[in-house]
């Protein structure tokens, strides 16, 4: 059954690189992101290829078993076709690209994938991640050693354990069905997006309800305004909803939409002088697939930076408490130069300190006994004595004492 909804596709090369690696299909059953890698060419071809390959499975299936058989081998068959394109241009060596493939067949959509770009679902309100990112921060969050939101901004967030690539003829595909209805929305789109707008933002947009176009747009200019230090590639699918469409011609873009096939191009040369050395660096593969001894180098490095990370927790949390340390030592030092004239049980004492206490602390202690009973004072000067009288320097608070002196002496 031909699908039912409507889709759009749409791709950028982003505002750092000078080159779309990425490419992006939008047919009549089938819809594909592929990210490609390996270099300011090599990428381009990749990905082209992929989607070339891919397109042959935008056609009517009679199961969805059959749809899932026929992705994994299309994927199995871009593997053997980017060795072979290797072997006979030897300057595209290690090239490759990643893939997110989605048929509808009925209700149902089947799904292959492998890499870092993402397929994702908004149902009822919701945004599902459907697909797992194959690398090698995503192994450190399954493993619970960083949290999601560390991944965003790990150093090693673009490094991909799995990849179709020129070096493995037979690549670990990620394939899987699953029911899909009316008013869903599947979201296809390379890392260029999902990694500038967060989740919470792309669920809004595609909230909003707008055709598959602007929802497109709007989230290509949200990772625009985001930097979009990478190319931005966007595949949107509804299933039924108010724009059905019929038959149409597909939707290519990215390096995939060269009508006279792929053209590799020369890098464009750094300018020079410091101003412009980021450009020159942004022009270096977004995406890499470590050898195995390279993994754990990795691994390794990732424990060292989780122990310097937990020293620094530590040295913050030490420096913290030695400011509050400090800070209540200068407290307690600067009440001790403060006196006030208070009563034990029964007689007139100068305090040093301050009336108050912390906890169970108190923050004066006796400096002197006068010797002067309070039974021997009038009710006001013995209630005031009662209430303390605070006095700023010693010398104050013994002159309070000798004004109360006489007093008492002169009623004994």
């Amino acid at each position: 059954m031909v699908f039912q909804g409507s889709s759009a596709a749409i791709s950028h090369t982003g505002k750092v690189r000078s080159n779309n690696q990425d490419s992006g299909y939008a047919g009549s059953n089938l819809f594909v992101v592929a990210d490609g890698m390996g270099g300011h060419a090599g990428g381009d071809v990749a990905s082209s290829l992929a989607i070339g390959r891919l397109t042959e499975l935008d056609q009517p299936f009679e199961s969805p078993a059959q749809a899932e058989h026929a992705i994994r081998d299309s994927l199995a068959d871009t593997a053997a076709e980017l060795i072979d394109t290797v072997a006979r241009r030897p300057e595209l060596a290690g090239m490759g690209t990643t893939v997110s493939a989605l048929v509808m067949v009925d209700d149902y959509a089947v799904i292959g994938h492998i890499g870092d770009s993402r397929i994702y679902l908004y149902r009822d309100d919701t945004l599902t991640q459907i697909t797992a990112d194959h690398t090698f921060v995503q192994r450190l969050v399954d493993s619970g050693r960083i949290t999601p939101e560390e991944a965003r901004y790990h150093p090693r967030r673009s490094v991909l354990m799995r990849v179709l690539g020129d070096m493995d003829p037979d690549p670990e595909i990620d394939s899987f069905i699953m029911p899909t209805q009316d008013g869903d929305r599947w979201l296809l789109c390379s890392d260029g997006l999902s990694g500038v707008v967060d989740d919470a933002h792309t669920a809004k947009t595609l909230a909003l309800g707008m055709p598959p176009a602007r929802t497109a747009d709007a989230l290509l200019k949200q990772a625009l305004d985001g930097g979009a230090p990478d190319n931005v590639t966007v595949v949107l699918v509804d299933v039924g909803g108010q724009h059905p469409v019929f038959i149409g011609t597909p939707t290519i873009v990215g390096s995939a939409s060269n009508p006279s096939g792929v053209v590799v191009p020369a890098a464009r040369p750094g300018r020079s002088g410091w101003l412009h050395h980021a450009r020159q660096v942004a022009n270096e593969p977004t995406h890499f697939e470590p050898a195995a001894e390279f993994l754990e180098e990795l691994i390794e490095e990732d424990r060292r930076r989780a122990r310097r990370r937990r020293f620094g927790w530590l040295a913050a949390l030490i420096v913290v408490l030695a400011a509050i340390g400090l800070g209540l030592f200068a407290g307690y030092t600067w009440t001790q130069t403060l006196y006030y004239v208070g009563a034990d049980s029964d007689s007139v004492v100068i305090y040093r300190g301050i009336q108050q206490s912390i906890g169970p602390i108190s923050l004066s202690t006796v400096y002197q006994d006068t010797n002067i009973p309070l039974n021997q004072l009038s009710d006001f000067d013995r209630q005031t004595v009662q209430a303390t009288i605070s006095a700023p320097s010693l010398n104050d608070a013994e002159k309070i004492v000798e004004r109360l002196r006489p007093a008492a002496e002169g009623s004994g």
